[in-house]
């Protein structure tokens, strides 16, 4: 990767999220690059999924300052986030199973549609059989993409988990994002499944030149795959920084380990 740009293409300054008594992030600061592929770790309820949901606008902190170039969006809502290229998966599974897949794609493309009411009305020559056309192809090329040809008209409640897991990537794809956050893309897949994915991170980060934020929970992927990672604990940051020296903490070696084992490798460990 070369070397970082100057402006963050998403920022995190000392965001807190509380909720009662319940603090889920503690003053949680990082910078995530254009370009990056970006991987959030941690041990279970560290607050990596309130992160995302943070970026996202399904939660507003506390306090801290979320920006995206530059920009203040702490205040902002999914919408408004979603049209400024921000898309992301879910954790659990958010897709409509009565649908196809096509149709649950195609969702996705919805808040780019521009043909209003007295538009679609005059489908044929008001432009709505145009933009329909240019959405249908768009989402055809992620269908391709992520090698879904074969389930495109099966029912998403139908699919095996797997590949519902690669429709809702596909749905979040459609969305035009130019950061993509996945929460747990691979959780529940068996190797094969988990490689095919692997493959389709890269490939949306390295050719279609997304940037990626990610939490995924094996360490021997994330390891792989990322060119830097932020390591919650107990909802505050304790290291950041290139696979490597993550590899080598101490905070993170105790993080996930305990003190005691703080010896042993981390990706090994976690897996």
């Amino acid at each position: 990767m070369t070397a970082a740009p100057s402006q963050p293409i998403l920022e995190l300054d000392r965001v807190s999220l509380q909720f009662g008594g319940v603090r889920a992030m503690t003053e949680v600061s990082c910078s995530i690059y254009p370009g990056e592929l970006f991987s959030i770790i941690g041990p279970n309820g560290a607050g990596k999924t309130s992160t995302l949901n943070c970026i996202s606008g399904r939660y507003r902190p506390t306090s801290g300052v979320i920006r995206h170039k530059g920009r203040d969006i702490t205040g902002l809502g999914p919408r408004k986030r979603a049209d400024l290229g921000i898309g992301r998966t879910f954790q659990n599974l958010a897709l409509f199973s009565g649908m196809t897949v096509l149709d649950n794609i195609l969702v996705g493309r919805h808040h780019l549609l521009k043909s209003g009411v007295a538009r679609g009305m005059l489908y044929w020559v008001g432009g709505a059989q145009q933009e329909e056309s240019t959405h249908r192809a768009a989402v055809e090329e992620i269908i391709d993409f992520l090698e879904i040809q074969h389930i495109r008209n099966e029912h998403a409640g139908t699919l095996s988990y797997g590949l519902r897991k690669r429709v809702e990537l596909a749905r979040a794809i459609a969305l035009k994002p130019e950061v993509i956050l996945l929460d747990e893309p691979m959780a529940g897949m068996n190797l094969e499944e988990k490689e095919d994915m692997a493959r389709f991170i890269v490939d949306l980060n390295e050719e279609m030149g997304m940037t990626v934020v990610m939490i995924e929970h094996d360490m021997g992927v994330v390891m792989d795959l990322s060119h830097r990672l932020m390591v919650l604990d107990f909802g505050r940051k304790i290291a950041d920084g290139v696979p490597d020296a993550i590899k080598a903490n101490d905070d993170v070696k105790r993080a996930y380990l305990g003190q005691d084992h703080a010896t042993a490798p981390v990706a090994e460990a976690a897996q």
